[in-house]
């Protein structure tokens, strides 16, 4: 069976609790102020959504594909992988550079949700994973031996960035980052032994 593009009011639902999840914090929201600004009936919100749970694990799974595809992009863009991981990085600051930033999305949930059996949480934890698999196997590229440890400190990095980023000036903040992930895929490429493994 083929599943039709999905309705508008739904794709109104999703647009207004990206807006105000990101913006104001998730447990803040209530749903009768979602199905206001979507201009919605309550029916129809649960009619597409049946818990407020499930519209939050939509939420991240619909921020997940938009930083996916930014960061697949910046990737298949360039053509080694230390090139690659600068892009990456490029694509991390320019989120930290927009109007009305205010953190990480997953990190924001994760403080909200700390159950690890909860699905919101696991949604955060997918994202991070593919996150740092996509940077490990591109770290091994410049540097086989050491690619685990340098892509968790990418993330780190990252993570770090992403929480400074909407408390002091974004600028110093994108700057240090830059500057920091650079260092890392240079020191890790240097340690690259001479011959192959």
């Amino acid at each position: 069976m083929m599943r039709g593009a999905p309705s508008e009011a739904r794709q109104r639902l999703l647009s207004t609790a990206t807006a105000v999840f990101y913006a104001d914090g998730i447990h803040s929201v209530g749903v009768d102020r979602i199905i206001a600004e979507a201009k919605v009936t309550r029916a129809t919100f649960y009619r597409h959504f049946p818990s407020k749970d499930d519209l939050v694990v939509t939420y991240l799974q619909e921020v997940h594909q938009m930083e996916r595809g930014a960061i697949t992009a910046a990737i298949a863009a360039h053509s080694t992988a230390a090139d690659s991981l600068l892009a990456v990085a490029d694509t991390i600051a320019g989120m930290i550079r927009r109007p009305g930033f205010r953190g990480c999305a997953f990190l924001n949930a994760a403080a909200e949700f700390p159950d690890p059996a909860h699905p919101v949480h696991q949604q955060i934890i997918a994202h991070r994973q593919w996150f740092l698999d996509t940077l490990t196997t591109l770290m091994a590229q410049v540097a086989q031996d050491s690619s685990d440890a340098a892509a968790r400190h990418f993330v780190m990095l990252r993570d770090g960035a992403m929480a400074a980023g909407c408390l002091f000036d974004p600028a110093l903040v994108v700057d240090t980052f830059l500057r920091g992930v650079e260092g890392l895929v240079r020191i890790h490429g240097e340690r690259r032994p001479a011959t192959a493994g």
